[in-house]
């Protein structure tokens, strides 16, 4: 009877997007930012609407993003979007505020005062019970694997601030490595690159919007996508200029990043037990996290690698999807923490 005063979220609270999910539904899924008024430091949205300011604000209004590199770098900021997102979720419910259960994933390189961070906010964001979670096991259990079998299997979760790679088996991380290159990095590199060989100066969101339009791991395609139209101001004389820009561009801008990325997988797979490393050759290695989206990647690590890459189903989800798993029945996966 009283169940409507109790509410139990996934939350895949990442660098570039936050997913809020309640059992197999999508609650939210809007970008990790919030706009704040400086007269009044209240925030005054949230999400997809926050985002749309994003470098067109005046002095009275400030955009943030509160985590960097995957973990929360504005401890208020993060705060105030959780709680924004949850009123989102909420906003019918006005007599009664529920009682709200969490699981939310975290970098499996957090340290104890970015997991303390994560958890503070979401306390002091109206989460009763909270519970965290690693992103590369709720990644293993978003795309369908079985983390608790004594297999081995390795996923590489390219997010926007961190790159996860873990090897799971048994209901636990064995060997586990997190970088600070993915999808942020990228951006910057386009938007450096442009700046360098096009003399144009572009911003965070169209840098964006070339990843995702064109963005590319190979730099010969079978079928590359068209070039893409950049318009901006000439660096030299701020005349605006419109430059045509080709997938094989941004793969060679984004050579150094995804090396990084393959030496990362590299290192991990030398510290796999070669039990584990057996079955690893034979399932293959899966790829979530918007990184995985890159054309070409899989066949581009696979190459380098000699062990077959898959890009998982809808990838961009899959964290969000295995925290839900978690979330249904917590006491059963003894791997999360409080």
């Amino acid at each position: 009877m009283f169940s409507f005063l109790s509410q139990e979220l996934a939350i895949d609270l990442g660098t570039a997007n936050t997913i809020i999910m309640s059992g197999d539904k999508i609650l939210i899924d809007e970008p990790s930012i919030v706009a704040f008024d400086t007269t009044t430091d209240k925030p005054i949205a949230y999400g997809h609407k926050a985002r749309l300011m994003h470098g067109k604000t005046h002095n009275n209004i400030k955009t943030i993003r509160p985590l960097r590199d995957g973990v929360i770098a504005d401890f208020n900021a993060a705060e105030q979007m959780i709680r924004g997102f949850v009123k989102m979720i909420n906003y019918k419910k006005t007599l009664f505020t529920p009682n709200i259960k969490m699981v939310i994933c975290i970098p499996s390189g957090s340290t104890e005062v970015e997991i303390r961070a994560v958890r503070d906010s979401a306390d002091h964001a109206g989460g009763r019970d909270v519970y965290l979670i690693f992103e590369p096991m709720a990644a293993a259990m978003g795309i369908g694997l079985d983390v608790e079998a004594p297999t081995g299997n390795m996923v590489v979760d390219i997010g926007g601030g961190t790159t996860e790679i873990a090897v799971i088996s048994l209901g636990g991380i064995v060997v586990n490595q997190s970088i600070r290159v993915a999808g942020d990095v990228f951006t910057s590199e386009i938007q450096q690159y442009m700046r360098q060989q096009h003399n144009i100066r572009v911003g965070e969101l169209t840098s964006e919007e070339i990843k995702i339009r064109i963005g590319s791991a190979l730099a010969h395609l079978e079928e590359p996508p068209q070039p893409f139209i950049v318009r901006g101001p000439n660096l030299m004389t701020a005349h605006p200029v419109e430059v045509s820009v080709t997938s094989e561009e941004v793969a060679h801008c984004l050579d150094k990043s995804l090396a990084k990325i393959e030496t990362a997988v590299v290192q991990v797979l030398e510290q796999t037990p070669a039990e584990l490393y057996q079955d690893i050759v034979e399932r293959g290695i899966f790829l979530t996290g918007g990184g995985a989206l890159l054309r070409g990647l899989d066949k581009r690590l696979t190459d380098k690698i000699n062990i077959p890459f898959h890009v998982a189903e809808d990838p961009l989800r899959a964290v969000a999807r295995g925290t839900s798993i978690a979330m249904s029945a917590p006491e059963n996966y003894p791997f999360l923490m409080r």
